[in-house]
């Protein structure tokens, strides 16, 4: 896709159910072995009453977006603001989507207001994103 293409108001989504292994993979390659994320009797005892997935992983799903569907491959993430609003279960599907509030044509750069949503439609995540386009997105 070319720069010139991209309208403000443009969206692209992407969902995933987030499993137990999601969680478990993602606390080892972190290395954030939180026992809220992979201690299933601890987190029993806390506020959420199980295990939770990671936030950055949540987070994580927004890249997906951003680098296979708008503005797609060859994207480069400069920056995001995330705000957690949820928690998130293993089993909640989650939808990642992007939309275009801004485009700065001179530097070839987007802003673009990112949300997640679970399967009950609630909002888990809020945040914004910069991202820098080659000359073309394929």
């Amino acid at each position: 896709m070319v720069f010139e293409q991209i309208q403000v108001g443009d969206r692209a989504s992407f969902s995933k159910t987030v499993t137990e292994s999601d969680i478990t993979l993602f606390a080892g390659i972190t290395g954030d072995l939180n026992p809220l994320h992979v201690d299933a009797e601890f987190a029993r005892q806390t506020v959420f009453g199980g295990r939770i997935a990671h936030g950055m992983l949540t987070g994580g799903l927004i890249s997906a977006v951003l680098g296979t569907r708008l503005p797609g491959p060859g994207t480069i993430y400069l920056s995001q603001s995330l705000q957690f609003l949820r928690p998130v279960y293993p089993g909640d599907t989650i939808t990642a989507e992007v939309e275009v509030i801004e485009k700065v044509p001179r530097k070839n750069r987007l802003r673009l207001r990112t949300t997640c949503h679970n399967q009950k439609g609630e909002q888990v995540l809020d945040g914004e994103a910069v991202v820098m386009l080659k000359e073309e997105v394929d």
